[in-house]
């Protein structure tokens, strides 16, 4: 069985940090899949998916500053000179942690650790609204 359902979230763009576990735990609980793999995928370039422990010190700030020390908001790329925007650093960060996760559905929930939880980060220069597709494998 394979069961596919659109979430919207609305950002603020600029590291914004979402907790998105409980919207996808909606759409795995209501998929009548017990035993799968739940894919979870953010259409875009500038936006990735991961788990965390959704807290504010990671959240508000270290997530940021790491990204910030990666690719840096303020340095020259290429990305901005072809289509003159302000958003390069934004794609090389999305490009690097990645636009979908995959996790195992056992006995119909999501097999996520105690402080493990599913995040958006929206690294885009506004706010959005995002399209993350969760799709549903299993029986």
């Amino acid at each position: 069985m394979v069961k596919t359902e659109q979430i919207q979230i609305q950002t603020r763009g600029n590291n914004h940090v979402i907790n998105i576990t409980d919207e996808v735990s909606q759409v795995v609980g209501g998929s009548g899949v017990t035993d799968g793999i739940v894919t979870v995928f953010n259409v875009g370039s500038t936006a990735g998916i991961t788990t965390t422990e959704f807290e504010p010190g990671l959240a508000n700030h270290d997530i940021e500053a790491a990204f910030e020390r990666i690719a840096p908001a303020g340095a020259r790329y290429e990305h901005e000179e072809t289509w003159h925007d302000d958003n390069g650093h934004s794609h090389v960060r999305a490009s690097l942690l990645g636009p979908s996760l995959s996790i195992p559905v056992v006995a119909g929930q999501m097999t996520l650790g105690t402080w493990q939880q599913i995040i958006l980060v929206d690294f885009d220069t506004r706010a959005r609204t995002r399209t993350v597709v969760c799709q549903i494998v299993g029986e």
